[in-house]
């Protein structure tokens, strides 16, 4: 008799513990659900990567000398000449052409994801999860990688700061590298706009190739 009291009157409490329950597993539903769109969107500010980053010059590394390392915006910055060949950088088969300009490549492993570091020892980014080797350019040299270094846009900027060049897109959707006009003050690296490296034939499997 009372638990039918109870009924007419209002909840049991066996249902109210569930409606406590199940509101309980909605808010933290919600709360992780919140928490994940907070992760996800993109909060980059410029400088951040995700950003630009706008560079003078000047800062750049001499010709087919060891990269410049930009931690901030995870790239390495590389100035390259097969014209001006050296145990760095040189012409080898299946390259499109003389390579020459520079290029803002991405400080990630193209096998799976880690992140590699260039080896003066070896003059060669080296990966340390699973042996994966790159030349100065990017190019790889020996697997796992499936594919050469990722790039990022490079914009070359007059002393107003106005656009003046920006990387072409290759036939395969790459970034090449960019030749820069003479009057360039200023480059602008791009990290929200990146492109994946080419697949080309490893160095390692082409006799006397470099480096």
């Amino acid at each position: 008799m009372a638990e039918a009291t109870a009924k007419a009157d209002g909840l049991t409490r066996r249902e109210f513990l569930y409606y406590i329950w199940g509101a309980s597993i909605a808010l933290f539903t919600l709360e992780m659900t919140g928490l994940t769109i907070w992760f996800l969107l993109p909060r980059f500010k410029a400088g951040q990567f995700g950003g630009k980053f706008r560079l003078p010059v000047d800062i750049l590394p001499e010709v087919n000398a060891p990269p410049e390392n930009f931690p901030d915006g995870r790239f390495w910055l590389v100035n390259v000449s097969t014209i001006e060949p050296n145990e760095l950088m040189c012409q080898a088969e299946g390259d499109a052409g003389q390579i020459v300009g520079v290029a803002a490549i991405y400080k990630v492993c193209t096998h799976l994801g880690c992140i590699y570091a260039w080896v003066d020892a070896n003059d060669r980014f080296e990966c340390p999860c699973h042996g994966s080797k790159y030349r100065l350019d990017g190019r790889r040299i020996v697997s796992p990688a499936p594919r050469n270094l990722d790039r990022f846009k490079i914009v070359a900027l007059d002393e107003n700061e106005s656009e003046i060049a920006s990387s072409q897109i290759a036939a395969d959707g790459s970034y090449d590298v960019m030749p820069l006009p003479p009057q360039t003050a200023w480059i602008e690296v791009d990290t929200g706009d990146k492109k994946d490296g080419k697949s080309q034939k490893l160095l390692s499997t082409i006799p006397d190739s470099c480096p």
